[in-house]
């Protein structure tokens, strides 16, 4: 799959200060040739995706680029009305760690609750804050959340926020979803592997050349690890590492631990989903292979958690996946995107 015409795009700091003190920084990208991106083309979607522990806006591109080859063709039915897509960083990754970095010091740490992903990303799409100018109203376009992991749990838990926001639907990937009893031990696995991993190289060459020779990221689609290694890491010295020399990890290893600690996001929001699949169409998509996540705990989910399959818009497998599914298959799941779009276009 290729694109007619390069995406274009725009990088954004989004600051919500002083009723929240974390920055977000996020990027649009559109195609200019596009014949939806006027205001007359209130029914063309604006996708807004968020990524999960550790990682970074850019992670998307890759899906992004197939998402719009993928728009551009027939064989879809409907054609796709896709206006922007826009990725956030969560406040302590990506760009928005290096500008929270002084910030994240007081009070984030041992535990960054999983509502701060949430809270940066209501405030941002309720304009609550400066930094956007005219680029976008998303109260007037028809917004669909796409969340990877944490931030799946994040896209939910700002639907809970006031004012309220209403979009058109809801796609979770791979959903950190777990009952009580299930919690503690994954959380155990994933603070254990932040914990003791690596966060410092000689340059990013030097980055790349481990990343593509070991696991996890030896997996990882090629195009999505140079974004990693792109955006995922910083020059040093930085306020971790004041005297070190080379690059270092964007999302730092305190920061995602202190991530994977948090118990509350996860179990607030298996009580919540609920009664969110009722006032929004919520796909939710996994990875076929079931790594991260026991496949007995996300059928749990959809039963207790959920309310059964049937309270879904849709329910989707990618094979060959697992937990980092936007990691290893970003064709894959664009083509999963275009269909749920696809979908939804035609029952219109």
């Amino acid at each position: 799959m290729s694109l007619s015409t390069p995406l274009a795009s725009a990088s954004y700091t989004f600051d919500p200060r002083p009723n929240h003190q974390l920055l977000v920084t996020a990027k649009r990208y559109w195609d200019p040739s596009s014949p939806y991106l006027s205001d007359d083309a209130d029914d063309a979607y604006t996708l807004v995706f968020a990524h999960a522990t550790g990682f970074h806006k850019e992670q998307y591109e890759p899906t992004i680029e197939d998402l719009y080859a993928l728009a551009s063709e027939s064989k879809l039915g409907p054609k796709l009305k896709i206006r922007d897509v826009w990725a956030l960083d969560a406040p302590n990754c990506g760009e928005a760690a290096d500008l929270n970095e002084e910030t994240l010091r007081w009070g984030y740490e041992p535990v960054f609750a999983w509502q701060e992903y949430a809270r940066a990303i209501h405030a941002f799409l309720t304009g609550a804050g400066t930094g956007l100018g005219d680029a976008v109203d998303f109260s007037r376009r028809r917004v669909v959340l796409v969340g990877h992991s944490w931030a799946a749990n994040a896209h939910v838990l700002a639907l809970t926020f006031q004012p309220a926001i209403q979009p058109a639907m809801l796609i979770l990937l791979e959903p950190m979803c777990l009952r009580v009893q299930d919690s503690a031990s994954v959380r155990k696995l994933l603070a254990g592997g932040s914990e003791n991993r690596r966060d410092i190289w000689a340059s990013r060459e030097a980055a790349y050349e481990q990343f593509k020779s070991r696991a996890p990221w030896k997996n990882w689609d090629p195009r999505v690890l140079k974004t990693f290694v792109e955006h995922g890491l910083r020059p040093l010295p930085s306020l971790e590492y004041p005297d070190k020399e080379g690059v270092t990890l964007r999302c730092t290893r305190a920061q995602e631990t202190a991530t994977y600690r948090d118990a509350h996001g996860s179990a607030t929001v298996y009580r919540l989903i609920k009664h969110i699949v009722k006032r929004v169409p919520t796909h939710i998509i996994y990875g076929a292979v079931d790594d991260y996540i026991p496949r007995p705990v996300k059928d749990a989910f959809i039963e207790s958690g959920v309310g059964g399959e049937r309270s879904l818009a849709s329910l989707t497998r990618i094979p060959g996946a697992g937990h980092l599914a936007a990691q290893t298959h970003p064709q894959a799941l664009a083509q999963t995107i275009a269909g749920i779009l696809a979908q939804r276009v035609a029952k219109l």
